[in-house]
């Protein structure tokens, strides 16, 4: 049985791709410093371990045939833009040390999850912005912080690969989303956190937007992410790559859509001196398409009902509601 190592097993997509590579028959170690949130595990071997140091990655990684380094500190556009230096020490602490196990430990494939925070800031300033190509990362301009971070860490993982032969995979991850997320604290994206809000209001009230609700985005349910993160790695193919939905939505029709499958009407106060990110981004996700034959299954409609409908199960059973 190979054996595989899940860091960040603790959160929401690392969550479920444990219970995914269970189903495909792996034997998993998880490492985060937390438990998941919301269900029990389901790895073979969970270990609660600080990533940030050098000795934890080692243990992590040994006897380790393939690794997925999910591990970050990150969270939605308020948090990210707000923590510039813990998260790019947390994060390139994390990334280096686990590469080096990686590579110490005689790993066979890597993967590291990047983020579309690295693309440049200059591509992204129009609702309209056209879609992100993996090519287009460079001039960079990336997010601060964070997306720097992300971008530094990539290059890393391409240099263990080159100067090591550690077969590493670069996966950029464009908003994925979904039940078992963190929902509410600060660290929830923008889905779970309009979903949040509109479970919580009565028909006919008003929620607080951020920003004008004309930026875009577009949302990869996370079934279809970690199908494809699979199929990556599984791949030959070690450039990044974009991993996303392609098809473009406001906020504002964000809102909208919750709103239909919560039966309620709903106002939007726009809020927009809060934190709004770039103003327009989508993913190309025609190389996945060619490279591994994915492309998202499931529609943002009914992604967004399920993760809808967990979250007012969360909130009834907390007595929100």
């Amino acid at each position: 049985m190979e054996r595989v190592l899940v860091t960040g097993a603790g959160g929401f997509i690392g969550h479920h791709l444990v219970k995914f590579l269970k189903k495909h028959g792996y034997w998993v170690r998880g490492v985060d410093r937390k438990h998941p949130e919301f269900e029990k595990t389901s790895d073979d071997d969970f270990k609660i371990s600080d990533l940030r140091e050098s000795k934890n990655c080692m243990k992590a990684c040994k006897r380790i045939d393939y690794v997925y380094q999910l591990a970050a500190d990150m969270g939605g556009i308020g948090y990210i833009t707000e923590y510039h230096a813990p998260v790019t020490r947390n994060n390139a602490l994390i990334n280096l040390h686990m590469l080096e196990a990686a590579h110490t430990n005689n790993v066979k494939k890597y993967l590291f999850t990047s983020s579309a925070c690295i693309y440049p800031q200059y591509l992204q300033n129009k609702a309209d912005a056209k879609a992100l190509k993996e090519e287009d990362a460079y001039p960079a301009d990336a997010e601060p912080g964070y997306g720097w971070e992300k971008l530094f860490a990539e290059l890393a993982s391409q240099y263990y690969r080159q100067d090591y032969g550690l077969k590493t995979y670069i996966v950029r991850f464009h908003n994925i989303f979904g039940p078992q997320g963190t929902y509410e604290g600060g660290r929830e994206k923008s889905p779970a956190a309009i979903c949040r809000k509109i479970a919580l209001a009565k028909d006919g009230d008003a929620i607080t937007i951020w920003g004008d609700g004309k930026q875009t985005r577009s949302y990869c349910y996370i079934d279809d992410c970690v199908e494809g993160i699979y199929r990556l790695i599984q791949s030959d193919y070690h450039n990044p790559m974009n991993l996303g939905q392609g098809r473009l939505v406001t906020i504002d029709e964000l809102v909208e859509i919750v709103a239909k499958i919560a039966g309620k009407t709903i106002t939007k106060n726009h809020d927009i001196s809060k934190p709004l990110g770039v103003m327009g981004r989508n993913a190309d996700i025609s190389l996945a398409k060619k490279v591994l034959g994915w492309e998202p299954k499931v529609l943002l409609e009914k992604g967004l009902e399920i993760t809808y409908r967990w979250i007012e199960a969360q909130l009834l059973k907390t007595g929100r509601l």
